[in-house]
Parts: C-alpha cells; sequence; structure tokens
C-alpha cells in the first residue's frame, strides 16, 4: 500500500485580512473591545483570566449592561457563530 496524501487548499491571508477590514467587521471588532472594557472596569473581568465577555443576544454592536454577562472563554467559544446558533 502506498502512503495517502491529503493535500491541503493554501490559505489567503490577504484575502481574510481584507475581509476581516470590512467597515462593519472593524465595527464589531471595537464594540466587542469596548463590552471588555465596560466589564473590567466593573471588575468583573480582568487580563489572563481566562473569561469572555458574552452579548447575551449575539449582537457585538449591543453593549447595553442587560446585554453583556461574563463567560469561561472554553463555554462561549464552543458553539458555530451564524444566524442558527440560537442564543438565549
Amino acid at each position: 500500500m502506498g502512503a495517502e496524501y491529503i493535500t491541503m487548499a493554501t490559505r489567503n491571508y490577504k484575502r481574510e485580512r481584507q475581509l476581516q477590514s470590512t467597515p462593519i467587521e472593524l465595527a464589531k471588532n471595537a464594540a466587542r473591545k469596548k463590552a471588555r472594557r465596560i466589564a473590567a472596569k466593573s471588575g468583573l473581568v480582568k487580563k489572563g483570566d481566562g473569561k469572555d465577555v458574552d452579548h447575551k443576544n449575539g449582537n457585538a454592536l449591543d453593549n447595553r449592561k442587560s446585554n453583556l454577562r461574563v463567560k469561561k472563554a472554553s463555554k462561549n467559544r464552543s458553539f458555530p457563530r451564524n444566524k442558527k446558533a440560537g442564543k438565549a
């Protein structure tokens, strides 16, 4: 038996960066960082604690205190982020 090789498509890092640099993605990234700062000021999280700030409704642009909660990073990142994800 011969060796089997799996060929993987090469990543297009330039294209990935272009997609991440769209105005809406930049706004979402800034909003996620703002949510983290809000939680840090409240004393709920600190750097390196392994916790994430979760948006209850899944909308990263909605930084109302009632929409933010702190979760372990492993729990917050354990399901796909898409329109069918069905966040609480």
